[in-house]
Protein backbone atom coordinates (compact mmCIF):
# COMPACT_ATOMS: atom_id res chain seq x y z
CA UNK A 1 0.00 0.00 0.00
CA UNK A 2 2.81 2.13 1.17
CA UNK A 3 4.70 1.86 -2.05
CA UNK A 4 1.88 2.49 -4.52
CA UNK A 5 1.42 5.70 -2.50
CA UNK A 6 4.70 6.49 -3.18
CA UNK A 7 4.06 7.11 -6.64
CA UNK A 8 1.88 10.23 -5.76
CA UNK A 9 4.38 12.27 -4.19
CA UNK A 10 6.44 14.53 -6.01
CA UNK A 11 9.90 15.95 -5.93
CA UNK A 12 10.65 18.35 -8.22
CA UNK A 13 13.94 19.31 -8.91
CA UNK A 14 15.50 22.49 -8.12
CA UNK A 15 19.06 24.11 -8.07
CA UNK A 16 20.60 27.09 -6.50
CA UNK A 17 20.36 29.09 -9.97
CA UNK A 18 22.05 31.90 -7.67
CA UNK A 19 25.28 29.60 -7.49
CA UNK A 20 25.23 28.41 -10.77
CA UNK A 21 24.93 31.82 -12.49
CA UNK A 22 28.08 33.25 -10.38
CA UNK A 23 30.09 30.44 -11.27
CA UNK A 24 29.40 30.72 -14.61
CA UNK A 25 29.66 33.93 -14.69
CA UNK A 26 33.15 33.85 -13.63
CA UNK A 27 33.73 31.05 -16.24
CA UNK A 28 32.73 33.14 -19.05
CA UNK A 29 34.65 36.29 -18.04
CA UNK A 30 37.55 33.63 -17.87
CA UNK A 31 37.43 32.60 -21.43
CA UNK A 32 37.14 36.68 -22.80
CA UNK A 33 40.09 37.31 -20.62
CA UNK A 34 42.32 34.50 -21.82
CA UNK A 35 40.40 34.87 -25.50
CA UNK A 36 41.68 38.78 -24.96
CA UNK A 37 45.57 37.69 -23.85
CA UNK A 38 45.65 35.55 -26.82
CA UNK A 39 44.68 37.70 -29.49
CA UNK A 40 46.74 40.46 -28.13
CA UNK A 41 49.90 38.16 -28.38
CA UNK A 42 51.11 39.04 -24.24
CA UNK A 43 51.87 35.78 -23.39
CA UNK A 44 53.26 34.53 -26.78
CA UNK A 45 56.07 33.21 -25.06
CA UNK A 46 54.61 30.84 -23.08
CA UNK A 47 52.40 29.49 -25.94
CA UNK A 48 49.18 31.14 -24.92
CA UNK A 49 47.48 30.89 -28.25
CA UNK A 50 43.56 30.43 -29.66
CA UNK A 51 43.57 27.03 -28.48
CA UNK A 52 43.71 28.01 -24.87
CA UNK A 53 40.55 29.94 -24.84
CA UNK A 54 39.12 27.56 -26.83
CA UNK A 55 39.88 24.88 -24.35
CA UNK A 56 38.55 26.98 -21.65
CA UNK A 57 35.28 27.82 -23.26
CA UNK A 58 34.72 23.69 -23.82
CA UNK A 59 35.92 22.89 -20.20
CA UNK A 60 33.27 25.41 -19.51
CA UNK A 61 30.41 23.58 -21.45
CA UNK A 62 31.21 20.15 -20.07
CA UNK A 63 31.77 21.39 -16.48
CA UNK A 64 28.38 22.90 -16.45
CA UNK A 65 26.92 19.72 -17.92
CA UNK A 66 28.52 17.99 -15.42
CA UNK A 67 27.37 20.05 -12.75
CA UNK A 68 23.85 19.70 -13.51
CA UNK A 69 23.84 15.83 -13.97
CA UNK A 70 25.63 15.36 -10.31
CA UNK A 71 23.05 17.89 -9.12
CA UNK A 72 20.64 14.87 -10.35
CA UNK A 73 22.60 12.15 -8.53
CA UNK A 74 21.60 11.92 -4.74
CA UNK A 75 24.70 12.38 -3.03
CA UNK A 76 23.74 9.75 -0.24
CA UNK A 77 24.03 7.08 -3.06
CA UNK A 78 27.09 8.95 -4.07
CA UNK A 79 29.14 8.31 -1.58
CA UNK A 80 28.65 4.67 -1.56
CA UNK A 81 30.70 4.34 -5.01
CA UNK A 82 33.99 5.17 -2.88
CA UNK A 83 35.15 1.86 -3.08
CA UNK A 84 34.96 2.70 -6.79
CA UNK A 85 36.18 6.40 -7.20
CA UNK A 86 38.76 6.39 -4.29
CA UNK A 87 40.91 4.25 -5.40
CA UNK A 88 40.52 5.08 -9.20
CA UNK A 89 41.78 8.97 -7.66
CA UNK A 90 44.42 7.25 -6.22
CA UNK A 91 45.85 5.33 -9.06
CA UNK A 92 46.07 8.46 -11.35
CA UNK A 93 47.98 10.45 -8.95
CA UNK A 94 49.97 7.52 -7.71
CA UNK A 95 50.39 7.82 -12.27
CA UNK A 96 52.09 11.01 -11.44
CA UNK A 97 55.33 9.29 -10.10
CA UNK A 98 55.97 7.00 -13.36
CA UNK A 99 56.80 8.32 -16.18
CA UNK A 100 53.52 9.28 -17.42
CA UNK A 101 54.17 11.88 -14.88
CA UNK A 102 55.77 15.40 -15.85
CA UNK A 103 56.55 18.49 -14.30
CA UNK A 104 54.18 21.67 -16.32
CA UNK A 105 56.72 24.29 -17.53
CA UNK A 106 57.28 26.87 -14.81
CA UNK A 107 55.59 24.38 -12.05
CA UNK A 108 57.87 23.51 -9.28
CA UNK A 109 55.82 19.90 -9.24
CA UNK A 110 55.58 16.97 -11.19
CA UNK A 111 51.62 16.50 -10.54
CA UNK A 112 50.51 16.22 -14.68
CA UNK A 113 49.44 13.26 -15.87
CA UNK A 114 49.96 13.19 -20.08
CA UNK A 115 48.13 10.00 -21.92
CA UNK A 116 48.23 10.60 -25.46
CA UNK A 117 47.02 13.97 -25.84
CA UNK A 118 45.21 14.33 -22.71
CA UNK A 119 47.33 16.15 -19.90
CA UNK A 120 45.20 16.66 -16.54
CA UNK A 121 45.92 17.19 -13.19
CA UNK A 122 45.20 13.89 -11.08
CA UNK A 123 45.00 16.08 -8.24
CA UNK A 124 41.75 17.74 -8.65
CA UNK A 125 40.08 14.58 -9.22
CA UNK A 126 41.49 13.25 -5.93
CA UNK A 127 40.07 16.42 -4.22
CA UNK A 128 36.43 15.90 -5.69
CA UNK A 129 37.14 11.88 -3.86
CA UNK A 130 38.69 13.12 -0.98
CA UNK A 131 35.33 15.56 -0.33
CA UNK A 132 32.99 12.65 -0.52
CA UNK A 133 35.01 10.01 1.48
CA UNK A 134 36.00 12.27 4.28
CA UNK A 135 32.15 13.01 4.14
CA UNK A 136 31.04 10.07 4.40
CA UNK A 137 33.06 8.92 6.80
CA UNK A 138 32.19 11.98 9.11
CA UNK A 139 28.88 11.48 8.95
CA UNK A 140 29.33 7.35 9.66
CA UNK A 141 31.79 7.92 12.72
CA UNK A 142 30.29 11.81 14.37
CA UNK A 143 29.38 10.00 17.18
CA UNK A 144 32.47 8.36 18.40
CA UNK A 145 35.15 10.44 16.31
CA UNK A 146 36.68 11.93 19.85
CA UNK A 147 37.22 8.60 20.73
CA UNK A 148 41.30 8.80 20.16
CA UNK A 149 40.99 5.48 18.02
CA UNK A 150 38.44 7.04 15.94
CA UNK A 151 40.08 10.23 15.34
CA UNK A 152 43.19 8.62 14.77
CA UNK A 153 41.55 7.21 11.48
CA UNK A 154 40.05 10.62 10.75
CA UNK A 155 43.60 12.05 10.98
CA UNK A 156 44.76 9.61 9.05
CA UNK A 157 42.43 9.93 6.43
CA UNK A 158 43.13 13.15 6.21
CA UNK A 159 46.83 12.97 5.78
CA UNK A 160 46.53 10.43 2.88
CA UNK A 161 46.26 13.10 0.36
CA UNK A 162 48.31 15.53 1.84
CA UNK A 163 51.35 13.59 2.11
CA UNK A 164 50.57 12.49 -1.70
CA UNK A 165 50.51 15.82 -3.12
CA UNK A 166 53.18 17.31 -0.95
CA UNK A 167 55.74 13.88 -2.48
CA UNK A 168 54.67 15.40 -5.34
CA UNK A 169 56.25 18.56 -4.70
CA UNK A 170 52.51 20.10 -4.70
CA UNK A 171 52.63 22.82 -1.23
CA UNK A 172 49.82 24.71 -2.64
CA UNK A 173 47.32 22.08 -3.06
CA UNK A 174 48.51 19.99 0.18
CA UNK A 175 47.48 23.61 1.89
CA UNK A 176 43.97 23.65 0.24
CA UNK A 177 43.97 19.52 1.44
CA UNK A 178 44.28 20.54 4.78
CA UNK A 179 41.95 23.62 4.81
CA UNK A 180 38.78 20.97 3.34
CA UNK A 181 40.17 18.67 5.87
CA UNK A 182 39.98 21.70 8.95
CA UNK A 183 36.57 22.99 7.63
CA UNK A 184 34.89 19.62 7.49
CA UNK A 185 36.14 18.25 10.69
CA UNK A 186 35.42 21.64 12.38
CA UNK A 187 31.97 21.35 11.30
CA UNK A 188 31.45 17.76 12.85
CA UNK A 189 30.92 16.96 16.56
CA UNK A 190 34.80 17.16 17.22
CA UNK A 191 35.73 18.25 20.99
CA UNK A 192 36.72 21.62 22.42
CA UNK A 193 39.86 19.54 23.71
CA UNK A 194 41.19 18.69 20.12
CA UNK A 195 40.65 22.36 19.26
CA UNK A 196 42.93 23.57 21.63
CA UNK A 197 45.65 21.15 20.72
CA UNK A 198 45.04 22.19 16.92
CA UNK A 199 47.52 25.24 17.32
CA UNK A 200 49.95 23.00 18.57
CA UNK A 201 49.69 20.23 15.83
CA UNK A 202 49.71 22.46 12.79
CA UNK A 203 52.81 24.28 14.24
CA UNK A 204 54.74 21.00 14.60
CA UNK A 205 53.33 20.28 11.22
CA UNK A 206 54.73 23.38 9.52
CA UNK A 207 58.11 23.03 11.32
CA UNK A 208 58.37 19.62 10.10
CA UNK A 209 57.81 20.88 6.55
CA UNK A 210 60.41 23.76 7.00
CA UNK A 211 63.21 21.69 8.05
CA UNK A 212 62.63 18.19 6.23
CA UNK A 213 60.45 19.36 3.16
CA UNK A 214 60.79 23.12 1.77
CA UNK A 215 64.26 23.51 -0.52
CA UNK A 216 65.89 26.66 -0.24
CA UNK A 217 63.84 28.32 -3.06
CA UNK A 218 60.43 27.31 -1.25
CA UNK A 219 61.83 28.92 1.87
CA UNK A 220 63.00 32.21 0.37
CA UNK A 221 59.89 32.89 -1.26
CA UNK A 222 58.39 32.65 2.35
CA UNK A 223 61.06 34.70 3.60
CA UNK A 224 60.85 37.35 0.66
CA UNK A 225 57.63 38.30 2.44
CA UNK A 226 59.10 39.62 5.67
CA UNK A 227 61.69 40.64 3.56
CA UNK A 228 60.55 42.78 0.90
CA UNK A 229 62.78 44.42 -1.48
CA UNK A 230 66.08 41.89 -0.40
CA UNK A 231 65.63 39.44 -3.70
CA UNK A 232 64.81 40.76 -7.12
CA UNK A 233 65.08 37.22 -8.61
CA UNK A 234 62.37 35.97 -5.92
CA UNK A 235 60.05 39.24 -6.25
CA UNK A 236 60.11 39.23 -9.74
CA UNK A 237 56.92 38.34 -10.64
CA UNK A 238 54.71 39.26 -7.84
CA UNK A 239 56.49 42.76 -8.43
CA UNK A 240 55.04 42.64 -12.06
CA UNK A 241 51.78 41.61 -10.61
CA UNK A 242 51.65 44.67 -8.75
CA UNK A 243 52.34 47.09 -11.34
CA UNK A 244 50.62 45.11 -13.88
CA UNK A 245 47.16 45.95 -11.04
CA UNK A 246 48.50 49.18 -10.92
CA UNK A 247 48.34 49.99 -14.21
CA UNK A 248 44.43 49.00 -14.57
CA UNK A 249 43.65 52.61 -12.85
CA UNK A 250 40.01 52.99 -11.76
CA UNK A 251 38.18 51.52 -14.58
CA UNK A 252 41.10 49.76 -16.53
CA UNK A 253 42.41 49.49 -20.18
CA UNK A 254 39.89 47.67 -21.67
CA UNK A 255 40.41 43.96 -23.54
CA UNK A 256 41.52 43.47 -27.00
CA UNK A 257 44.69 45.54 -26.49
CA UNK A 258 48.08 45.46 -28.32
CA UNK A 259 50.61 43.57 -26.16
CA UNK A 260 52.50 47.01 -25.29
CA UNK A 261 49.53 48.26 -23.53
CA UNK A 262 49.79 45.77 -21.09
CA UNK A 263 51.92 44.94 -18.01
CA UNK A 264 53.04 41.52 -18.64
CA UNK A 265 53.45 39.12 -15.74
CA UNK A 266 54.73 35.39 -15.91
CA UNK A 267 51.78 32.84 -16.30
CA UNK A 268 48.98 35.98 -16.67
CA UNK A 269 46.55 33.48 -17.70
CA UNK A 270 46.67 31.23 -15.53
CA UNK A 271 47.43 31.68 -11.58
CA UNK A 272 47.83 35.37 -12.17
CA UNK A 273 45.01 36.07 -14.08
CA UNK A 274 43.83 38.37 -11.40
CA UNK A 275 46.79 40.96 -12.50
CA UNK A 276 45.56 40.58 -16.26
CA UNK A 277 41.96 41.11 -14.95
CA UNK A 278 43.08 44.14 -12.91
CA UNK A 279 44.26 45.91 -16.37
CA UNK A 280 41.55 45.41 -17.83
CA UNK A 281 38.80 46.08 -15.79
CA UNK A 282 40.92 48.36 -13.44
CA UNK A 283 40.15 49.04 -9.66
CA UNK A 284 36.38 49.06 -9.93
CA UNK A 285 36.04 45.45 -12.07
CA UNK A 286 38.67 43.82 -9.73
CA UNK A 287 36.34 44.53 -6.87
CA UNK A 288 33.71 42.96 -8.43
CA UNK A 289 35.58 39.85 -9.31
CA UNK A 290 36.40 39.76 -5.93
CA UNK A 291 32.41 39.87 -4.73
CA UNK A 292 31.66 37.61 -6.99
CA UNK A 293 33.89 35.45 -5.72
CA UNK A 294 32.59 35.98 -2.14
CA UNK A 295 29.19 35.17 -2.60
CA UNK A 296 30.53 31.82 -4.42
CA UNK A 297 31.66 30.91 -1.30
CA UNK A 298 29.21 32.46 1.09
CA UNK A 299 26.67 30.97 -0.84
CA UNK A 300 28.45 27.47 -0.19
CA UNK A 301 28.48 27.90 3.29
CA UNK A 302 24.67 29.13 3.84
CA UNK A 303 23.30 25.90 1.63
CA UNK A 304 25.76 23.48 4.12
CA UNK A 305 23.06 24.74 6.77
CA UNK A 306 20.15 24.13 5.06
CA UNK A 307 21.15 20.55 4.05
CA UNK A 308 18.90 17.34 4.36
CA UNK A 309 21.40 15.28 6.85
CA UNK A 310 25.16 16.47 8.02
CA UNK A 311 26.22 14.21 5.40
CA UNK A 312 25.29 17.18 3.12
CA UNK A 313 26.54 19.52 5.58
CA UNK A 314 30.33 17.93 5.52
CA UNK A 315 30.30 17.87 1.49
CA UNK A 316 29.30 21.60 1.37
CA UNK A 317 31.83 22.27 3.99
CA UNK A 318 34.78 20.83 2.27
CA UNK A 319 33.62 22.40 -0.82
CA UNK A 320 33.40 25.90 1.18
CA UNK A 321 36.83 25.18 2.13
CA UNK A 322 38.41 24.57 -1.45
CA UNK A 323 37.23 27.48 -2.99
CA UNK A 324 37.88 29.69 0.37
CA UNK A 325 41.69 28.37 0.16
CA UNK A 326 41.94 28.87 -3.52
CA UNK A 327 40.50 32.41 -3.17
CA UNK A 328 43.21 33.76 0.06
CA UNK A 329 45.78 31.74 -1.23
CA UNK A 330 45.64 33.01 -5.11
CA UNK A 331 45.06 36.57 -4.52
CA UNK A 332 47.09 37.03 -1.52
CA UNK A 333 49.79 35.96 -3.55
CA UNK A 334 48.89 38.17 -6.37
CA UNK A 335 49.18 41.04 -3.72
CA UNK A 336 52.21 40.02 -1.99
CA UNK A 337 51.36 38.71 1.16
CA UNK A 338 51.46 34.97 0.28
CA UNK A 339 53.85 33.40 -1.29
CA UNK A 340 54.17 31.87 -5.07
CA UNK A 341 52.76 28.49 -4.73
CA UNK A 342 50.64 28.02 -7.99
CA UNK A 343 47.49 27.81 -7.24
CA UNK A 344 44.63 28.66 -9.36
CA UNK A 345 41.84 31.23 -9.06
CA UNK A 346 39.15 29.35 -9.17
CA UNK A 347 36.63 29.49 -12.47
CA UNK A 348 38.81 32.23 -13.59
CA UNK A 349 42.55 30.41 -14.04
CA UNK A 350 42.74 29.46 -17.22
CA UNK A 351 43.18 24.99 -17.42
CA UNK A 352 40.42 22.26 -18.64
CA UNK A 353 41.34 20.25 -16.11
CA UNK A 354 40.79 22.69 -12.89
CA UNK A 355 37.49 24.37 -14.64
CA UNK A 356 35.76 20.84 -15.13
CA UNK A 357 36.66 19.60 -11.37
CA UNK A 358 35.38 22.82 -9.93
CA UNK A 359 32.07 22.69 -11.69
CA UNK A 360 32.21 19.17 -10.38
CA UNK A 361 32.50 19.81 -6.72
CA UNK A 362 29.63 22.57 -7.40
CA UNK A 363 27.46 19.77 -8.97
CA UNK A 364 27.76 18.04 -5.23
CA UNK A 365 26.97 21.20 -3.66
CA UNK A 366 23.86 21.93 -6.03
CA UNK A 367 23.32 17.75 -5.49
CA UNK A 368 22.64 19.02 -1.79
CA UNK A 369 21.09 21.74 -2.43
CA UNK A 370 17.91 19.74 -4.88
CA UNK A 371 17.92 16.88 -2.53
CA UNK A 372 17.20 18.62 0.89
CA UNK A 373 13.57 18.63 0.81
CA UNK A 374 11.75 15.87 2.04
CA UNK A 375 8.37 14.65 -0.48
CA UNK A 376 5.73 15.38 1.12
CA UNK A 377 2.55 13.48 1.09
CA UNK A 378 -0.40 12.83 3.03
CA UNK A 379 -0.09 9.34 3.23
CA UNK A 380 3.61 8.80 4.88
CA UNK A 381 6.23 9.93 6.03
CA UNK A 382 9.15 9.85 3.57
CA UNK A 383 11.59 9.85 6.14
CA UNK A 384 10.35 6.36 7.09
CA UNK A 385 12.92 3.87 5.40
Amino acid sequence: MKSAFKKLSVNKHNIDAGLMFAVTLCAAISTLLIYSISESGLSANEGVGSSYWKTQLFSMIIGIGAAIIISLIDYRKLVKLWFIFAPAALFLVALTFTSLGYQRAGADDQAWLQIGPLNFQPSEVLKIAFILTFGYHLSRDEENMNKPLHMLLLLIHGAVPIAIVGKQGDYGTAIVFAAIFGFMICSAKISWKYLIAAPFVIAAAVAGMWFFALNEFHKKRILILFNPGTDADIEYQQNLGLAALKSGGVFGKGLMKNADEYVYVPEIHNDFIFTYAGQVFGFVGSIGLLIILAYICLKIFADSHITRDRLGRFICMGAFGLMLSHCILNIGMVLKVAPVIGIPLPFLSAGGTAMVSMYAIIGLVLSTYSHRAVNYNVFYDDNEE
